[in-house]
């Protein structure tokens, strides 16, 4: 089982021009993505810079459209994220609980925690079958 543990932007993180979170919130998360190494259940996890940087694609039919960031509405940004894969629901909630608090000791924050799909969730089919031929390719 695969989990996204999603942290949230904040007004700060999305004005912020370089990562700059404080010394003591660094090695905090520096412990805990070293225990899930450690623990080897660790796939992947970076910052995400502010959306002023990034864009989004718009669909409408056959069309598509670029739209630029920043974007306003924080609350439904991304401002970094975790990937583990665990045994269970409860192996990654467990994780999840013990994820340093994003905003720093003491402030109000939120993690979102989210299952992956996983291509055995999908019934038998030939575009199933092309995904699990990229699967082999990349091991």
């Amino acid at each position: 089982m695969r989990f996204m543990i999603i942290v949230k932007a904040t007004a700060e993180s999305e004005a912020a021009a370089r990562p700059a979170p404080d010394e003591a919130l660094l090695a905090a998360m520096a412990d805990y993505h070293e225990k899930l190494a450690r623990a080897g259940v660790l796939l992947d996890a970076s910052g995400l810079k502010p959306s002023a940087q990034g864009w989004r694609i718009r669909y409408d039919g056959e069309s598509r459209s670029v739209i630029d960031g920043p974007f306003t509405e924080t609350k439904e940004l991304i401002a970094g994220y975790t990937l583990i894969q665990v045994k269970t629901r409860e192996e990654g909630l467990e994780w999840a609980r013990r994820f340093p608090n994003p905003a720093g000791a003491g402030k109000p924050a939120e993690i979102e925690v989210r299952q992956l799909y996983e291509l055995d969730d999908f019934a038998p089919s030939t575009a199933i079958e092309r995904f699990r031929d990229m699967e082999m390719a990349r091991q």
